[in-house]
Parts: C-alpha cells; sequence; structure tokens
C-alpha cells in the first residue's frame, strides 16, 4: 500500500490548476467560474484531510521528494516537498478556511462584474500558501513567500479604482519586500556556511540542533535575525506591521484569507520551520520574545480606540501574532503552533462575520451600527463565539492556547507574562466594545439590514463549532497535540496560576466593555474627556505611519524627485543635444546638397576667393 504522502504535491497543484483555468476563460467564466476555484480549493481540503488521517494513525513515517534543479561545483540546489505532521496541520488548516472563504464569497461577491477575477487570484493565493508549507528547502519556500506577496498585492489592491486600495497594495507589496530582503540574505549567508551549501529543513536540524560549531555563534545570530525579520515583514509584528490595518481596503473575505490562515501565518511557520537557528542563538530568542511581547501590547492598545470594524479585527491579529512570537522567543514551538491553529479558526470566523455585517448594512464604522443582534442572529451568535474565543474565555479553543503561551511566558520571564495578560485584558475590552456597539443597544441606522444568504452563514457555523472545539486538542490533562506535533520535545505544563489570571483578565475586560457600552453605568467619554491626548495617540497608531513617512517617505520621495529631474535634463538632455545636433547638420546638408550646378560653381568659385584671400593675407603679413 503505498503512502498517501506521495501524492501531497496534488493540494497546491489544485487550485494553481484552478488559476490558470480562470485566468485562460477571463471574465467570459463569470460567476459559474467561482465554482472552479471553490471545487479546486475542497479537493485539497479532501486531500488534506486523508493525509491528516494517515498521519494521525500512527503508520505514516515523514515524507520527501525532491529533484536536482542546479548542479555546479560540487553542489546542488534541490526543489521538492516534504510532509510531517506540522506541514499536514498547516495543509489542513489552510486549505479549509480556503474552503471556507471560496464558500462565503459566492453571496459576499455576487454582485462583483470581476468576480472569477477574483476566485482566480484567491486560488494562487491559496496554492502558493500551501506550495510554501510543502517546501522541502528554503529555496523552494522562498519561491512561495514571494508569490504569497504578489498575491497580497493582487487581492489588497482588488478595488484598484479605489485610490485607498491602490495605495494599500503598494504599502503592503513594498513594506513585506523589506523583510523579503532580510530572508533572502539569510538564505545566501546559509547557502554559503552550510557544509555543501545545503538548504534542507532536515540539513539546517542536522547542522544546528544536533552539532555544534559548525557556523560561528556571530553568524548563526546574524542569520536568524534575518530570518526573523522576514517573519517580521509577512506576519506583521513591530515596526513592519503598518501594512496589515491598511490592507482592509481588500474583500473582507481576502481579510479573513490573509489573517487567518495565509500570510500572516506565514512567518510564524517560517519561525517554526527554522526554529533550531534560533535555538542556536540566545540574544535571537530574546528579540523573537520581546519583539513578540511588545508587539501584543502595542497593537491591542490601538485596537481600543479604532472605530472601523475591520481595523480593530486587524489590530488584534497583530496582537494575536505577537503572541505567536512571544511563544516562539520562550521556547514554545508547541504554544505559538498552538496559537496559530485556534486563531485561524476564530479569527476567519471573525473577519466573514464582520463582512456579514458589512454586507448588510454597507458600512464599517461600528459608530453607525447598533441592535443588529435581533435582525441577524446568526451573525450575532457566530460573531459573538469568536469574540469569547478571541478574549480567552473558556471553554472556547482561544483560552487554551493563549494559556499555553501565557504559561510559557511566566516560566521563561515575569515580565513577559505581565505583558501578556494585560494585552489579554486590552482585547476582551475592545471585543466586548465591538461587539457591544454593533449587535446590542438600539439601531443606529441601516433600518434595512438582514441575515446574510445561507452561503455566506453556513461558514460562519462551520468555523464557531471549530471556534469551540478546536482547542480541546491540547489541555492542561492532555498533551496530544504537542506530542504530535513535535516528537520528541520537552513537555509543557500548564499553570494554576496562568488559568486563573488569565480568566479573570478576560472576564474583567468583558465586564468593564458591558459596563461602558452596554448598560452605560460607566461614559464612554471618560477617558477621552480627561485625557484627550491619549485618546487621540491610540486612534492615530503612535503616529508611527507620520513618523514613516517623515523619515522614509518624503526624503526618499524627495531624492525620487531629484533623480528624476536628473534624468530629465541631464542624461535624457544629452541625449536630446546629440540627436537634435546630429539633426541640425542633416538639414545643413540637405541645403547644401541642392542638386544645383549653378550653386556647386558659386560655391567652389567662393571657396577659391577665400583661400586665395587667405594665401595672399598670409604673404602679406
Amino acid at each position: 500500500m503505498s503512502s498517501l504522502a506521495e501524492y501531497a504535491w496534488l493540494v497546491p497543484v489544485f487550485p494553481a490548476a484552478a488559476f490558470a483555468v480562470l485566468t485562460a476563460m477571463g471574465r467570459g467564466a463569470g460567476r459559474g467560474g467561482a465554482w472552479i476555484g471553490t471545487l479546486a480549493s475542497l479537493a485539497s481540503l479532501v486531500l488534506s484531510l486523508m493525509l491528516a488521517g494517515q498521519r494521525l494513525s500512527g503508520t505514516a513515517v515523514e515524507y520527501s521528494n525532491h529533484f536536482d534543479w542546479i548542479r555546479a561545483g560540487g553542489f546542488t540546489l534541490s526543489l521538492g516537498y516534504e510532509v510531517t505532521n506540522l506541514t499536514v496541520l498547516m495543509l489542513v488548516v489552510v486549505s479549509l478556511v480556503s474552503f471556507l472563504v471560496n464558500l462565503y464569497s459566492h453571496g459576499y461577491m455576487k454582485d462583483d462584474e470581476r468576480i472569477s477575477t477574483f476566485f482566480a487570484y484567491v486560488a494562487l493565493f491559496s496554492s502558493s500558501m500551501l506550495g510554501l508549507v510543502l517546501s522541502y528547502n528554503l529555496l523552494t519556500m522562498y519561491i512561495f513567500w514571494e508569490l504569497v506577496g504578489v498575491c497580497s498585492f493582487l487581492l489588497v489592491g482588488f478595488y484598484f479604482r479605489k485610490p485607498e486600495a491602490k495605495a494599500a497594495a503598494k504599502k503592503a507589496f513594498i513594506v513585506t519586500r523589506i523583510g523579503d530582503i532580510g530572508l533572502l540574505i539569510a538564505i545566501l549567508l546559509l547557502f554559503w556556511y552550510m557544509p555543501n551549501h545545503s538548504l534542507d529543513f532536515t540539513e539546517i536540524h542536522n547542522v544546528f540542533g544536533t552539532q555544534t560549531g559548525v557556523i560561528s555563534m556571530g553568524i548563526t545570530t546574524l542569520i536568524a535575525l534575518l530570518i526573523f525579520l522576514g517573519a517580521v515583514g509577512k506576519s506583521g509584528q513591530f515596526p513592519l506591521h503598518v501594512w496589515l490595518p491598511d490592507a482592509m481596503e481588500g474583500p473582507t473575505p481576502i481579510s479573513a484569507l490573509i489573517h487567518a490562515a495565509t500570510m500572516v501565518a506565514a512567518g510564524v511557520f517560517l519561525v517554526t520551520r527554522t526554529f533550531d537557528i534560533f535555538e542556536a542563538s540566545q540574544a535571537a530568542m530574546t528579540t523573537v520574545a520581546v519583539i513578540g511581547a511588545f508587539t501584543a501590547i502595542f497593537a491591542a492598545t490601538i485596537g481600543l480606540a479604532q472605530n472601523d470594524i475591520k481595523r480593530i479585527l486587524a489590530y488584534s491579529t497583530v496582537s494575536q501574532l505577537g503572541y505567536m512570537m512571544l511563544a516562539l522567543g520562550v521556547g514554545s514551538e508547541t504554544g505559538a503552533m498552538f496559537h496559530l491553529f485556534t486563531h485561524a479558526f476564530f479569527k476567519a470566523l471573525l473577519f466573514l462575520g464582520a463582512g456579514s455585517v458589512i454586507h448588510a448594512v454597507h458600512t464599517q464604522d461600528i459608530r453607525e451600527m447598533g441592535g443588529l443582534g435581533r435582525k441577524m442572529k446568526i451573525t450575532a451568535g457566530t460573531f459573538g463565539i469568536g469574540a469569547l474565543a478571541l478574549s480567552g474565555i473558556p471553554p472556547f479553543a482561544g483560552f487554551w492556547s493563549k494559556d499555553a503561551v501565557l504559561a510559557a511566558a511566566l516560566e521563561a520571564n515575569p515580565i513577559y507574562f505581565i505583558v501578556g495578560v494585560i494585552a489579554a485584558f486590552f482585547t476582551a475590552l475592545y471585543m466586548a466594545r465591538l461587539f457591544f456597539l454593533v449587535f446590542a443597544g438600539s439601531p443606529r441606522g441601516a433600518s434595512h439590514a438582514h441575515e446574510s444568504p445561507a452561503v455566506m452563514t453556513v461558514p460562519l457555523l462551520v468555523l464557531a463549532v471549530l471556534a469551540v472545539i478546536a482547542g480541546f486538542v491540547q489541555t492542561p490533562f492532555s498533551e496530544w497535540f504537542g506530542e504530535w506535533l513535535f516528537p520528541g520535545a520537552e513537555e509543557e505544563h500548564a499553570s494554576v496560576l496562568v488559568i486563573v489570571v488569565s480568566i479573570v483578565a478576560g472576564l474583567l475586560g468583558i465586564y468593564l466593555g458591558w459596563l461602558i457600552y452596554a448598560k452605560g453605568s460607566v461614559r464612554r467619554d471618560v477617558v477621552s474627556s480627561r485625557m484627550p491626548g491619549l485618546v487621540r495617540l491610540l486612534e492615530r497608531k503612535y503616529y508611527v505611519d507620520e513618523l514613516y513617512d517623515l523619515v522614509f517617505v518624503r526624503p526618499l520621495g524627495g531624492l525620487g524627485k531629484l533623480l528624476n529631474v536628473i534624468d530629465d535634463y541631464v542624461v535624457d538632455g544629452a541625449v536630446r543635444v546629440v540627436g537634435q545636433s546630429a539633426s541640425a547638420i542633416g538639414r545643413l546638408n540637405t541645403r547644401l546638397q541642392s542638386g544645383q550646378l549653378q550653386t556647386y560653381a558659386l560655391t567652389a568659385l567662393i571657396g577659391l576667393v577665400i583661400l586665395a584671400l587667405a594665401i595672399a593675407g598670409r604673404r602679406f603679413w
């Protein structure tokens, strides 16, 4: 009996084929073409689930297959795929969320004239992420890594007629390229210093995980930090987080796909895949932990003051990714991947729920909503489940995974734990604010609002179930998930203190949000009236965008204009002078070479006279 792993390469091929077909058909595919992308994503999901079933049976072994791409000078560069418990987990997460987003989009995008283009882009996006997950080595991963970046540009800027969408697409592409340069340099350094110039993940594990002294500590730290720079760009960590909230200009289903299972998950997956390099450098581990902890609380505070429903969720994504990086920085691969696993479901649920609301009320400002819970019961109920999961309330999935991160943080450094708890409190508070302003109270507009069609609510119900049960794969009573995902890894134990403090922080945040935004016993302007400067600081996102504009955008824009002037008037000017000179000489020659013999005779006579005068003058003087 052959292993299903031999056919794992088909998982990304299905959506890639759908992209090719939809691209060939063009807009003529219409709404019918949307089913091509949906069925392709379903095929990827079915095969991924079959692979997962075989891995869970305990009979499968790790499998890899590759072919030599370049052979030269005693080294070989290969391309291929690898099937492990980690990669199969990511295949299931990506393909499941992708399928649900495809299904949901049939309702959300039904009136868009470019619907077939949208599904083609989604198919390419899914294929790129699935290929990234299966990658056999860093070279293969980098190829798909860049394809993911291209797809994000296409999808964030899907509404290209809107200036904001075009600007957001360019911003996402440029900012993430900064991180990608770091990753590229890291790959080149690894190629230079690794024995046999190997970039295979297995060989990286052997060199950094089991051997010592092969590569110096300084180079190891540099490589780790450069890899992390790539992860910072893709996963929206400070200071390269600025593209992620602006990416909300894309269609809402794409926001769900980016924030739940594709682009932002790629950075966390990259660090996990190369974790041996980080473990070999304490400086790199500390950097990852500090950046992750700071990003978690930094983004959570910004989320408190936002009014756009999608931007609130975007900053919550940045914050939760900070938790994952914090877990990796303190050495908990299990905590990071566990939180990535549960976060994919409840964050996809929240974004698709937000899309259902936007579809009904045609606004993204939560101040213009209210009372939707009575008109959109399924959306309100499922969104509430997602909010509770994100807030870390038991028994929802986010509670178990967030506690795993906090337990690892407490064991490593109490400061990390305190920061994580405060961020958890802020998370619960801004989610309570969002939920009560949107679904509770009296309507503040959109009297025509009604529940979304079944094609949109069914994915919400599926994700809501997963947001409830997904966390039970790893609890204080059973650590099966970590043992299956990373065989042989050190066991991680839960803490009663962490559980109690985490629950209290989450409940306190929700209670305070209820007092302010539902019951009204605390004035909503209690902070803004006393500390308007603080509120303005949070509303403007700590002025990071303004700082970047002042320090980088304007100077580089000025430099670009200067270079453009030099190009127009110096480089092109010199070329124009040469061309115009040749043209002038040509015009002069056309006058001289007229074909009239009397003119030639007169010219010769004049020349003879000038020559005679010159000779006579020379003799005279």
